[in-house]
């Protein structure tokens, strides 16, 4: 019995499930406001994913090759999962072994309320060049920055633009990094041209986004500055034993990255190093958190803290709301979403939608600044349909290799490219496994830090001028007439 024949989707077909996603979301967001990444857009995306089976049935895919595009859609994102999982338990036993309130700690007494935002931004721009990683620099530098600007009265949504900022330009340049080496990998360039060949857009793009966060710290200062900090520093001398060696753990995970041992491990080993220095320097801590006292109590609060969290009594309400946090359990919700995502990511690459939208697009270019700018635009909407970043750098990578091949462009362009907007706006994405991580590590909505996320909104932008105008544009014709006067 012959297999019925599959059908490529019409472009009306391919671009329903992303209408009928964009109006879900939409009306998500205006009924349930920041809780919609609660429940709400996980709904949405399932439901969108529906509208994609329906039309892959439609075109001759049988239900088991639907469902085996979900799994391997939501198996691309297990990684993530794993490494968000272990994020919350090392928050949670960094916040109980004192490793979060002493960064808090000294960093109110170095910090300048006026110049909090680019100070955070560098100091998160330095941690992920050295680690490569921008989830690392977020779930521990990043982690203590946020709660330093709540000490500081400063506005969470600009400081987490600024974190994110810091630690997405790190990343980006940093050779460590798997963004950084998967871009040029899907383009044909060398890692080291194509990191040369970022400085062109990235650096512009986070010096102006430090003039713009040294603008707001100097016009829109903290809502009461330094005072009332004597509290925050009681509260914390008062709950927590407080020293240098308690910023050991930290250093432990960014020197193992730079030592290129993978996330998970590192970060796992980061999280138990949070229990070991707990149950060595907090036990009075952990005993008011469990509200026992004994060595089996003692295990059983590093234990809370790696599943559930870190639930603080600190006697200052703003402390406790600042470090109750933490745990396995805290990620559930994020992990959710990023399955629902993925389910609707792997429907729309199975049916062959996400090829008959690049295939539409691919007919209106008819320049190099169109090319440069449907890469772009390609990418953010990978972001936003595919809900990964990794699926932005891979499917645009497929999309154009050939035709910035045809066009004699080095392939550093399209390398650079697909970082501009593939990398670097994933965390503005509510739904994506980036967004959805950054608002959960960093405790604050994806829709409120995204206006502040200069860098993200600023690098596609430059990227698109420089491929209109031709700037750093670099031909593979260059190349050979070098190779040519050589020979000559």
């Amino acid at each position: 019995m012959s297999a019925k024949p599959i059908k490529m989707p019409t472009l009306l077909e391919a671009w329903l499930p992303v209408a009928s996603l964009i109006a879900m979301l939409a009306g998500s967001v205006y009924l349930f406001g920041d809780s919609s990444s609660s429940g709400p857009n996980q709904i949405a995306l399932l439901l969108a994913a529906g509208v994609g089976i329906i039309i892959g049935l439609k075109n001759g895919h049988s239900w088991h090759q639907l469902q085996d595009g979900i799994v391997h859609g939501i198996s691309l994102a297990m990684g993530a999962i794993l490494i968000l999982l272990v994020v919350g338990s090392l928050i949670g036993t960094w916040i109980l072994s004192g490793v979060v309130p002493t960064m808090i700690y000294y960093g109110l007494k170095i910090l300048n309320p006026t110049f909090f935002y680019p100070l955070a931004a560098l100091i998160c721009a330095i941690a992920a060049l050295a680690t490569g990683s921008s989830w690392t620099t977020a779930s521990t530098v990043g982690v203590a920055l946020i709660g330093i600007a709540t000490a500081l009265n400063l506005n969470p949504g600009i400081a987490a633009g600024a974190i994110i900022s810091g630690s997405y330009f790190g990343d980006k340049l940093s050779p460590l990094s798997d963004t950084t080496n998967l871009a040029p990998a899907m383009a044909g360039a060398d890692l080291i041209d194509h990191i040369k060949h970022m400085l062109w857009t990235t650096v512009p793009s986070m010096i102006i986004a430090l003039i713009a966060y040294t603008i707001i710290g100097l016009v829109w200062p903290a809502s009461g500055g330094f005072r009332g900090l004597e509290a925050t520093f009681t509260a914390i001398e008062q709950n927590f034993q407080i020293g240098w060696y308690l910023l050991i753990p930290p250093v432990l995970v960014i020197t193992m990255l730079a030592k290129k041992i993978p996330a998970l491990p590192a970060l796992l080993i980061g999280a138990l190093a949070g229990a070991i220095f707990a149950l060595l320097f907090q036990s009075a801590a952990i005993a008011q958190f469990v509200g026992e006292t004994g060595f089996a109590a003692q295990i059983k609060g590093v234990w809370m803290a790696l599943a559930s969290g870190y639930k603080a009594s600190t006697g200052n309400p703003a402390m406790n709301d600042l470090l109750s946090r933490g745990g396995m359990e805290s990620m559930l919700n994020t992990t959710w979403l990023i399955i629902m995502a993925m389910t609707f990511g792997g429907v729309m690459d199975k049916t062959g939608i996400l090829e008959r939208i690049a295939q539409s697009i691919l007919g209106l270019v008819h320049s190099t600044g169109s090319l440069i700018a449907s890469t772009l635009g390609t990418c953010i909407g990978m972001n936003i349909i595919a809900a990964d970043q990794y699926i932005s750098i891979v499917l645009p990578g497929r999309m154009y290799r050939a035709e910035f091949e045809r066009r004699t462009l080095a392939p550093q362009n399209l390398s650079r490219t697909l970082e501009d907007a593939g990398t670097i706006t994933s965390p503005m994405i509510p739904w994506n496994t980036c967004g959805a991580f950054m608002a959960t590590t960093l405790g604050v909505a994806t829709l409120t830090y995204a206006p502040f996320c200069f860098l993200a909104i600023l690098n596609p932008v430059i990227a698109a001028i420089y491929g209109y105008t031709g700037f750093t544009i670099k031909k593979n014709e260059d190349a050979s007439m070098t190779g040519d006067a050589e020979k000559a």
